[in-house]
């Protein structure tokens, strides 16, 4: 038995840990090779446990939520992987204040607010994410984002327990402290507006009709692929270079959205790789733009 797994199995139960588990079943890209362990925590002691576990076992972690923002290489992730999900999932009310853990998905988060009446989540109801890596990266879309509603979170940040308030998180657009330090958001806290659930829920049905329109949602991807240059839109140079539908394998620019790449056809993580390296490089020949990636490159080859 891989003593990791040994070391896990004396406090978590053998539905939780899984050996040489396919990040492809962990990523909305539908790609990448296995990860050595995978622990699917139930709390936050059992996340502290592990993280101690392999500090003293001087085996490399990665924390992951549903894979939403994720590229895993085709040779997978050696180590342990910490995903966050179900078994971290409760959303509580609390007035006008909703308090939701790390593994909660953004989309059902805003679900609980719009049926609790609580208004300022709308915008996050169709991002494919969850709230720990929505709230490290300061998840946004269509004008809103978490920083304009957050109270707190829950942080392990440099193997301490912290509460950060907004402002001690630092959020800017799509980064935080816990992000630039490798902090975890365990958990966090949102004041929001009451108001009728069913303007909230017209809001959303608006929210989400426009982005199917304009999103490539019937493919399996990360999201957006690129950050928004200063100044300029990722998706516009990209289609102004004249990268719409360039293809590598089964990875393709988006012909709805060319700030989206896809899987189209049983792609790997190396096409996809290969095709961000092309796009960026044809956009920097063409506008003197250097694209960098929004989503979370992890593994080796």
């Amino acid at each position: 038995m891989n003593p990791i797994v040994e070391a896990l199995s004396a406090f978590a139960e053998s539905r939780q840990i899984f050996e040489n588990e396919p990040m492809s079943r962990h990523t909305t890209f539908r790609v990448g090779g296995p990860a050595d362990v995978m622990f699917l925590p139930e709390s936050e002691e059992q996340i502290a446990q592990a993280l101690s576990l392999a500090r003293e076992a001087k085996i490399p972690v990665i924390i992951i939520g549903n894979g939403s923002n994720l590229v895993v290489r085709d040779g997978g992730i050696r180590g342990l992987v910490i995903a966050l999900g179900e078994g971290m999932a409760a959303i509580v009310r609390t007035g006008n204040t909703v308090c939701a853990l790390a593994g909660a998905s953004l989309a059902r988060v805003s679900a609980y607010a719009q049926s609790s009446g609580l208004s300022g989540l709308e915008f996050a109801s169709g991002i494919p994410g969850t709230l720990g890596g929505g709230c490290a990266m300061n998840a946004g879309a269509y004008g809103g984002q978490l920083s304009d509603v957050l109270i707190d979170a829950r942080v392990l940040l440099n193997g301490e327990l912290r509460t950060l308030t907004v402002e001690q998180m630092q959020m800017g657009y799509r980064t935080s402290l816990p992000l630039r330090e490798g902090g975890i958001v365990l958990s966090a806290r949102f004041a929001l507006t009451p108001d009728d659930p069913e303007a909230i829920a017209a809001r959303m049905r608006e929210l989400n009709a426009r982005r199917r329109d304009k999103q490539p949602l019937n493919w399996p991807s990360a999201g957006s692929t690129f950050k928004r240059p200063e100044g300029h839109f990722a998706g516009a140079l990209i289609e102004q270079a004249g990268l719409k539908g360039r293809r590598v394998g089964g990875a393709q620019v988006s012909e709805k959205h060319a700030g989206f790449i896809v899987n189209v056809g049983d792609a790997t993580a190396g096409d996809i790789l290969t095709l961000i390296g092309v796009v960026q490089d044809e956009v920097a020949a063409r506008f003197g733009v250097r694209l960098e990636t929004e989503v979370r490159i992890l593994g080796e080859d």
